[in-house]
């Protein structure tokens, strides 16, 4: 067998591609070992709390908008016996919350997008790779798959992870404008429920996260919802800390009965200072920013073009000189 792998390269990839699929079926089996516990307690205390179910055979909006390609791919996976919910379940929610991922399957797709990207990047590298006309040696197609792995299992969270960013900072830049509005409405006599509707749809083209934050809002208080709850819920929607610190405001100012108004006048003063201070950081960070291709491309060619005529008048003049020419 050793010989047969030291002498054929064919061998020596079987034997490769064995290996990878035998470590991973085996963490695959591993993993569904230490979550089935973990999902037959789900099963007992849903079993324990009976939860009312809607009336009728029609979907719910919710469940149509989870129906989707991903969703159902995830879910027959799971049908077949692979777990794909996360040991950080409940962290993993919040996560795709703050990228922007709602659905209640996200957690589940995210780590079926990961299991895919394992075997998809080293699989594509295996078939690029043998495609030349001479194939790659054994060793370096195992260092390169395996790098190829660990790429494809830290690629998506680096992407959920910048989503988030992006859009937290969409939000942050596009709330002070939010508060300006929300002012002036609350001043012309509206109530907080009505602001907040009439800014929504006026902040669709503008700032549409905004927009959208506000309308779920308002359709929560709508449907019944407290305002302590619908302010809570929208604190926990938006995870931006600017939204936290408003959602408290606004909960604190209803139980105490402050004038929403001059509340709103504050903080929403204290928002634009804190995106003009923004904007000067970012500015004073602009001239480090630029010394870096300042230094590294203009830098040797100014000292090239001022160095120039001292070499070409040494090589003519002082190096002919000193060797007695």
């Amino acid at each position: 067998m050793i010989e047969l792998l030291a002498t054929s390269m064919a061998a020596r990839i079987v034997f490769l591609l064995a290996t990878f699929a035998l470590v991973a079926v085996a963490a695959f089996l591993l993993i569904n070992l230490g979550l089935r516990k973990r999902a037959a307690q789900g099963m007992l205390s849903e079993i324990a709390v009976p939860t009312t179910a809607p009336s009728g055979n029609a979907p719910t909006l919710r469940a149509q908008q989870n129906q989707s390609a991903w969703s159902k791919l995830a879910q027959r996976i799971e049908a077949a016996g692979l777990d794909l919910s996360d040991t950080r379940d409940e962290r993993l929610s919040e996560t795709m919350r703050q990228a922007g991922f709602d659905s209640p399957m996200a957690p589940r797709i995210f780590t079926l997008v990961r299991l895919g990207m394992i075997f998809l990047l080293p699989g594509l590298y295996l078939l690029i790779a043998f495609t030349r006309p001479e194939p790659p040696g054994f060793l370096q197609i195992y260092i390169v798959g395996s790098l190829l792995g660990l790429l494809g299992l830290f690629l998506p969270s680096l992407f959920v992870r910048a989503r988030a960013d992006r859009r937290q900072e969409e939000i942050v830049n596009g709330f002070p404008d939010c508060l300006d509005l929300m002012l002036v409405c609350i001043e012309a006599g509206l109530g907080i429920e009505a602001a907040m509707d009439r800014v929504g749809r006026e902040m669709v083209q503008s700032h549409p996260l905004v927009s959208e934050l506000l309308s779920i809002s308002v359709l929560q208080l709508r449907a019944g919802a407290t305002r302590e709850e619908a302010f809570r819920k929208l604190a926990d929607v938006a995870s931006v800390d600017e939204i936290r610190s408003f959602s408290t405001l606004l909960i604190q100012s209803d139980k105490l009965g402050t004038s929403l108004g001059g509340t709103l006048r504050v903080y929403a003063e204290e928002m634009r200072e804190k995106r003009r201070m923004r904007a000067e950081e970012k500015a004073h960070r602009l001239p480090v920013l630029i010394s870096i291709p300042l230094v590294v491309f203009m830098l040797p060619t100014m000292i090239g073009v001022m160095m120039l005529p001292a070499s070409i008048r040494m090589v003519k003049e002082i190096f002919p000189m000193m060797t007695g020419g």
